[in-house]
């Protein structure tokens, strides 16, 4: 399916390929060998793919789209790769991580590295309003997991506060992706704006169902089940049972999430299916994810809408 959602812009998704590779480039062996690492693993293209398409949605892909996406991509890259040393994480889809080959320190560094690419490219480009929205979505990413890590010490997260931490950490970036392509092709401000709060309510969605994955079985997935309740992470589907459940089972079950042991995850998971959890997430996943198709109204119908309209469906029935 991804592939067929690719089509409109997958000229331009081997070009960027290769402006990628360049921009990533520093001359530094050490340096080389290990972003060359990364771009051979590299993932799916999702966030260079809402960029093309939505500076397609508007009209044109110029120029300026590339470097929209570049600094988006490099962006995602260093998160991904201080994420990594954060969590002490080995493995990213399924290969070493960075962390794991070169230690944290050549990691840290590297992630740095790349961050400052993204900037950069902005600067050579004098395309300083794409450096704002990216710059906003760092910002946000940054507030969204430390969010997330306070409240988790705390067991206190609620339903608004998941909301909030999903938008920052997760949904900005995407809602950067989209704006971002407007922008390089010059969309009027009622474009840019339906583009944003696509990307927003998209993100939302697949931060949703990338939580319920951990309460799958861990055959269907690289993830293992149960990965967020063993860090103690509170996601929609046990927010939502233990708001709905009793004071006593409420507390017993807060007790088996916050001693962290593998050996408790069956009893929480089948205590979010038997409260609801599980389809009370699910539906509301549905929910942003209609609300997210619904911004894209007032475009003309093209194929990088209708793209963008099956991509959205993509995130929410996504099985990996």
């Amino acid at each position: 399916m991804l592939k067929h959602l690719k089509e409109p812009v997958a000229e331009h998704l081997t070009n960027f390929e290769h402006f990628f590779r360049k921009n990533m480039s520093s001359g530094i062996g050490l340096l080389d060998v290990v972003t060359n690492y990364i771009i051979r693993r590299k993932g799916k293209q999702l966030r260079p793919m809402l960029v093309f398409l939505s500076a397609g949605a508007c009209g044109t892909i110029t120029e300026s789209t590339y470097v929209a996406a570049g600094m988006i991509e490099l962006l995602h890259t260093a998160t991904l790769v201080h994420d990594d040393i954060v969590d002490e994480a080995y493995e990213r889809r399924g290969f070493f991580s960075i962390n794991a080959l070169w230690r944290s320190k050549v990691a840290v560094l590297v992630g740095d590295y790349i961050l400052s690419r993204g900037l950069l490219i902005s600067i050579e480009h004098k395309r300083i309003d794409l450096l704002r929205v990216m710059s906003q979505a760092v910002k946000e990413m940054s507030e969204g997991e430390l969010l997330q890590i306070e409240r988790s010490r705390k067991m206190n997260v609620d339903e608004e506060t998941y909301y909030e931490i999903i938008r920052k950490k997760t949904a900005s970036l995407l809602a950067a992706c989209c704006a971002n392509g407007a922008i390089s092709a010059n969309a009027t401000e009622e474009q840019l704006d339906a583009l944003n709060n696509f990307g927003l309510n998209l993100g939302l969605a697949f931060q949703i169902r990338d939580d319920l994955f951990d309460f799958q079985p861990s055959g269907l997935i690289g993830k293992p089940t149960g990965n967020d309740i063993k860090e103690h992470k509170l996601t929609l589907p046990l927010i939502y049972a233990l708001a709905n459940s009793g004071a006593q089972e409420a507390r017993r079950i807060r007790r088996l999430i916050s001693r962290g042991k593998r050996s408790y995850i069956p009893r929480i998971v089948e205590f979010a299916h038997e409260r609801g959890g599980i389809d009370y997430a699910t539906q509301k996943m549905m929910e942003f994810n209609g609300k997210a198709k619904g911004y894209l109204d007032i475009f003309p119908d093209s194929e990088y809408k209708n793209s963008l309209l099956l991509l959205a469906d993509y995130m929410a029935t996504r099985d990996r």
